[in-house]
């Protein structure tokens, strides 16, 4: 991994995106997509992340957070992939009204076995990108990039349409994740 893509001061707001391995897409049910926000809330009550801005899409997920406490932000980042990682491909193998079981869970068993530090399945890929936020317009730039993401993609028409977003609550309504720091844009 590249020295631009690691946290290195644990005191900022970070862009991280990432993404299922193979870029697939797992997030079109919507049980999955309740499995990583039950562990974003989990993450800002219990852990010191700190949300400013988040969005599960078909396949990845963009957040901006900093960290508050002692855990560093690799750390609840790491933390967050592992357990929603197992937690997914758990929904996935007890899921009976998944047509895709045995196609995903061949895919995360090769991806798995590619890699040295993952016994069974590989859901996440690796690389998160981390993006230190270093200023008010760049903090406002990614946000609004994570917020226009369901739209670039043509999901929907504005940004606070799409519901596993942060994009409601810049809007003045009430999303689905509770305590979203909002950054004035």
């Amino acid at each position: 991994m590249s020295r631009n893509y690691k946290f290195h001061n644990s005191e900022s707001a970070y862009f991280v995106s990432f993404a299922v391995v193979e870029w697939i897409d797992v997030f079109t049910r919507n049980e999955y997509k309740d499995i990583v926000l039950k562990s974003l809330s989990f993450s800002q009550q219990n852990k010191g992340m700190e949300i400013f801005a988040w969005c599960i899409m078909t396949n990845h997920v963009h957040l901006v957070f900093r960290r508050v406490g002692e855990h560093k932000p690799e750390d609840l980042l790491g933390d967050l992939k592992r357990f929603t990682s197992r937690e997914i491909v758990k929904a996935i193998i007890d899921n009976p009204n998944e047509s895709r079981k045995d196609w995903l869970l061949e895919q995360f068993k090769k991806a798995a076995d590619q890699t040295s530090n993952v016994n069974k399945y590989q859901f996440w890929r690796h690389d998160n990108k981390p993006i230190e936020l270093w200023s008010n317009k760049v903090i406002a730039g990614k946000i609004n990039y994570i917020h226009n993401n369901p739209v670039a993609e043509g999901l929907v028409y504005r940004p606070e349409d799409y519901v596993y977003s942060s994009a409601k609550d810049y809007s003045g309504e009430k999303g689905l994740l509770n305590d979203v720091i909002i950054v004035d844009l």
